[in-house]
């Protein structure tokens, strides 16, 4: 076969790849970003009030969720690295989707509290599941596009997000004698659980083992993966243990390296905490806030898949325009310390949260195509150690825009404009040193 048939051929074959993937994993995210943060619009309807829980019970509700989803990411992304992606993920979607359906039976805080525990453990292996499967099938010219569609889903559920809660808790209130936030975990928990079974179905596994391909399919996609130097699963290759795959990971220099970048890109983004805050300042009403929220996340898409675009056609300089984006946004939030003109600071919060959301799925994909020539099993531990230690930002971010604090808060914005420095260090640092080094 000549180059330009090849070239048709593996260009068919990524249109495959793209039609299977991007859609199913774009709403698998949604979805289980609105199961991860429906309890926010839970307490704007009421929960709180019904379940009598105090401001710190509250709090312990949020902060116990990242907990276990922390703790269990590794343990599962290293099941799904030797399993079947269309079986494991769907099965965990299913079960979570049950439980936030339980969590509309919850009538104590304890509860509320234990629901939210289980809803961690079995949303733990989602989002580095798919960084895993995302890394396994593209090529690293390939992933910056690919990472920027899943990213982008996070955006536009923070952008809707609140009114569509605002349009099941205010629409069915009451309907059969139940509070509306209750069925807001209903609604979402069974769309949540429906979406999942319509995966199985749709959903790649690994190149070497996916039905939804044929015997030539899988091998181009194989061998267009090794040319690239990315490690695919074959039968061939002699299985890790669990723990070889921990350790090779964590004495890997590069695992972290990103994972502190990405600690920081989470961690200044707990300002979205700020957003509801800012926007009633600027005088409108909580439903005029809803919706004056969206132009934040539109910007901030915008930012997301240009990136995502230009990258994959420099993916070495990923690095570099990460730290450009981080140094935006703590130019931004620096000026948000001395300005304290309503106007002003929105308009600066919505370029904050471009340079951020554009940074968070460039990192991703940057650590994606980094970790690619490691085994499978050592690529699925250091993606998930790069996530859940980024994650661990959402227990000490809820903290940093304390009430008190405002109309100003200094604290917050210090701290976010101190982490975004430190940011842009790591990963001017990684852009010459993993280029000097690339892993082997």
């Amino acid at each position: 076969m000549d180059d330009e048939a090849l070239k048709a051929e593996e260009k068919a074959l990524v249109r495959k790849i793209d039609l299977f993937l991007l859609p199913t994993i774009w709403l698998m995210y949604l979805l289980s970003y609105m199961d991860r943060t429906n309890i926010g619009n839970a307490k704007v309807a009421g929960m709180d009030v019904d379940l009598h829980l105090t401001s710190g019970q509250y709090s312990i509700s949020l902060v116990v969720f990242f907990i276990t989803y922390v703790v269990f990411e590794i343990p599962s992304n290293l099941i799904l690295s030797k399993t079947k992606p269309s079986i494991y993920l769907p099965i965990i979607m299913t079960l979570w989707g049950a439980v936030t359906c339980c969590m509309s039976l919850a009538h104590s805080y304890h509860a509320l509290l234990s629901l939210r525990l289980i809803v961690g453990v079995l949303e733990a292996g989602f989002a580095p599941g798919i960084l895993l499967i995302l890394s396994s099938w593209y090529k690293k010219d390939e992933q910056a596009k690919r990472f920027a569609v899943y990213i982008s889903a996070a955006v536009l559920s923070g952008a809707f997000g609140g009114i569509l809660a605002g349009a099941i808790t205010g629409g069915l209130d009451g309907v059969r004698g139940l509070e509306g936030w209750r069925w807001l975990f209903i609604v979402e928990g069974a769309a949540t659980a429906f979406w999942a079974i319509c995966s199985h179905f749709i959903l790649l596994d690994f190149p070497a083992n996916t039905a939804r391909l044929t015997p030539r399919e899988r091998e181009l996609a194989i061998s267009r993966l090794a040319a690239d130097e990315v490690t695919s699963r074959t039968e061939d290759n002699p299985r890790l243990t669990s723990l070889q795959a921990l350790a090779m990971a964590l004495s890997n220099w590069r695992t972290w390296l990103l994972t502190a970048g990405y600690m920081v890109i989470v961690g200044s983004s707990t300002l979205s905490y700020f957003y509801p805050t800012l926007v009633k300042g600027l005088g409108y009403t909580s439903h005029m806030a809803q919706y004056m929220v969206v132009p934040i996340y539109a910007v901030a898409f915008l930012a997301v898949g240009i990136t995502g675009y230009f990258m994959d056609k420099h993916p070495t300089q990923r690095g570099i325009v990460i730290a450009a984006w981080l140094t935006l946004s703590m130019i931004c939030s620096i000026l948000v310390c001395t300005i304290y003109n309503f106007t002003a600071r929105y308009v600066l919060l919505v370029f904050m949260a471009a340079g951020l959301w554009a940074s968070n799925g460039l990192a991703l994909s940057y650590s994606a195509s980094t970790f690619g020539s490691m085994p499978q099993e050592v690529r699925a531990v250091s993606l998930a150690f790069v996530n859940a230690m980024g994650n661990l930002a959402q227990i000490y971010g809820a903290y940093l825009f304390p009430k008190e604090d405002a109309p100003k808060y200094l604290l917050g914005f210090g701290v976010i404009s101190g982490m975004c420095a430190f940011g842009v260090g790591v990963y001017v640092v990684s852009h010459v040193v993993i280029r000097r080094y690339p892993s082997k």
